[in-house]
């Protein structure tokens, strides 16, 4: 795939501030959105974004970067995609899926989606699909998020524990999302369960054919 709006030679391997030798998961985040094949022209403008900000920023990963940090996180479905996990979020009170800021000890933006997946839902076994599924940037509380976000496949019948940064974690069915939860959740969604579905051979089919 020919990529557009890749960093320079060296740019991705910049120094963090107070930190010795490139940082690997900035280096991650650039592998992954450089090689990320956006769904539309609003997604795509959003992946050339991040990459500048990348670019501009050697600790755009980290929580103390103020104009702004990369997240990450997932959206948790059931095996089918009917049912759909949220989290109550405890300060923002928005029902949302599980995400959070990139940890010290997480190698990639990948890492950090299932580590706050697992973490928020309680539900060990989770199954990440492999890319991202959508990018939303938003304003919080903190500095605003660029948001890189993925689906994590739940084991059948698995029961969510609710954890110290939520008020409540529930399955919702599918059509019971918009009700609860804010367009950008939806669209998540949305993008998620038609990745599933493309991922899940019909009844009665081969791969391959």
């Amino acid at each position: 795939m020919t990529t557009v709006g890749r960093p320079g030679p060296g740019e991705a391997g910049s120094a963090v501030p107070g930190r010795r030798g490139p940082d690997p998961l900035r280096e991650d985040a650039v592998r992954v959105l450089g090689a990320w094949h956006a769904p539309d022209g609003e997604q795509e403008a959003l992946r050339r974004a991040y990459l500048d900000h990348l670019d501009a920023y050697p600790d755009a990963m980290r929580r103390a970067c103020a104009p702004g940090h990369l997240t990450a996180g997932a959206l948790v479905v059931d095996p089918t995609g009917e049912r759909v996990l949220l989290t109550l979020h405890r300060k923002l009170r928005m029902w949302l899926q599980t995400g959070g800021h990139c940890e010290s000890g997480d190698t990639g933006v990948a890492v950090t989606a299932l580590r706050e997946a697992t973490e928020e839902s309680g539900i060990p076994g989770l199954r990440l699909l492999p890319e991202p599924v959508r990018l939303d940037r938003h304003h919080t509380p903190c500095a605003p998020h660029l948001d890189v976000q993925y689906l994590a496949v739940a084991p059948p019948d698995a029961p969510a524990v609710c954890g110290e940064e939520s008020l409540d974690v529930r399955w919702f069915h599918h059509t019971e999302v918009a009700g609860v939860a804010d367009a950008s959740v939806v669209a998540l969604m949305e993008a998620g369960r038609s990745r599933l579905a493309g991922e899940t051979p019909a009844p009665g089919r081969r791969d391959g054919g």
